[in-house]
């Protein structure tokens, strides 16, 4: 049997990057425990054979395993999840090939817009780090509402206000997209630890992704983060903890962006005025929360920023609250249904345009949405009959 004759090195790091342990890749390579771990010390190499089946299953070029050292894998958009300059975790493959995905999208969907108007968005890049966090979330619902007083009594709940809010930034120009997995693989689910969105800061195409495998009730101030990175003409890749005292960043564009969506979902001077004092903070809360329509651990986080509850109080809380995010799941159901949620609905919509008018290649639209030639027939079918 020929050995691959591979670095050993870049086994671990592979399966280091994959997030899979010795006993992961003994069990789906269906080898011994012993024999891989064996690779993984240098002591053994495998056949080639199972070399390329370890590249496929670690998500690795096959070359890669060759190299002395890992290569340097740069972002197109800066990683913003930092406290004091450390990274908080590596960002893992799947997050890696999602990015390449959203680029490869973009590219496509940038080429097409400007080849169809070429307007630039004005607000873009409109204010700076030094602007009024309340200024900015004030010109943000001014673009989303269109200048008018958008009524949050016409919202039920705040998960159809996260759906509201994602509507009005596409019909504004931003493209979004929320998604839990890689593309349409539910075997390749996205980690909240790892991120919960970013946004690519374009004036012709800005882009937020959301990730969907995340609570709904964190989704809301994702998208407000987010929708700041693009007033402010930032892109980057994003994790708000909004359970940690810090948010989790000590980056300034981080706090500023945090400063902004919380005024932009609940104002100052508003949640300040219906403060009942006398009243339980719990009781509070919930007024808040039916107000603003958005998550209690929203309204919680805004009383505890602004001085109204004690940071005991709001941990308590967040723990409390927290506990039901668990049970939540992310992007699921019917799949055409989802496929304009996971792609953008504009995105998805120009690429099935496109193909059923024959610009675009019927596998060239299904590469780009992430399905099938069939499937893309098939939703425009059911974009027809609705």
């Amino acid at each position: 049997m020929t050995k691959a004759l591979i670095n050993s090195e870049m086994i671990v790091w592979a399966a280091d990057r994959a997030d899979m342990s010795l006993e992961a890749v003994s069990e789906k390579m269906k080898v011994d425990v012993g024999q891989v771990a064996a690779w993984f010390d240098g002591s053994d190499q495998p056949s080639f054979a199972q070399a390329q089946k370890l590249a496929r299953l670690l998500h690795t070029p096959f070359g890669f395993l060759y190299l002395k050292r890992p290569p340097a894998e740069e972002l197109p958009i800066p990683d913003l999840r930092t406290v004091g300059g450390d990274p908080t975790t590596t960002l893992d493959h799947n997050f890696r090939d999602l990015l390449k995905d959203v680029m490869f999208k973009r590219d496509w969907y940038r080429d097409y817009c400007i080849e169809v108007d070429g307007e630039e968005l004005p607000f873009v890049n409109s204010f700076d780090l030094k602007s009024n966090p309340t200024l900015v979330a004030q010109d943000m619902k001014r673009v989303l509402f269109r200048g008018e007083d958008f009524d949050l009594k016409s919202v039920p709940n705040w998960e159809a206000y996260l759906t509201v809010l994602m509507r009005k930034a596409e019909d504004a120009g931003i493209w979004v997209m929320r998604n839990g997995v890689v593309g349409s693989n539910t075997t390749r689910g996205l980690s909240v630890s790892q991120f919960r969105g970013f946004a690519i800061s374009d004036k012709i195409v800005p882009l937020i992704f959301i990730n969907g495998a995340d609570a709904k009730a964190a989704q809301i101030f994702t998208i407000a983060h987010e929708l700041a990175h693009i007033w402010l003409g930032e892109s980057g890749v994003s994790n708000v903890r909004i359970g940690d005292a810090d948010y989790g960043t000590h980056r300034a564009l981080e706090r500023r962006c945090n400063q902004i969506a919380a005024e932009f979902l609940v104002p100052e001077d508003g949640l300040r005025s219906m403060w009942i004092g006398a009243n339980p903070a719990g009781s509070n809360i919930d007024a808040g929360s039916r107000h603003y329509r958005v998550s209690r651990i929203v309204i919680a986080r805004r009383a505890y920023d602004l001085g109204l509850i004690s940071e005991v109080d709001y941990k308590r809380y967040y723990a409390f609250e927290s506990r039901r995010w668990e049970e939540e799941t992310g992007s699921g159901g019917d799949f055409y249904r989802t496929l304009p949620v996971r792609n953008g609905g504009r995105f998805t919509h120009s690429v099935v345009n496109e193909a059923v008018s024959g610009r675009l290649l019927l596998r060239q639209a299904a590469a780009l949405l992430n399905t099938q030639p069939g499937s893309v027939m098939k939703f425009h079918s059911r974009r027809q009959a609705a």
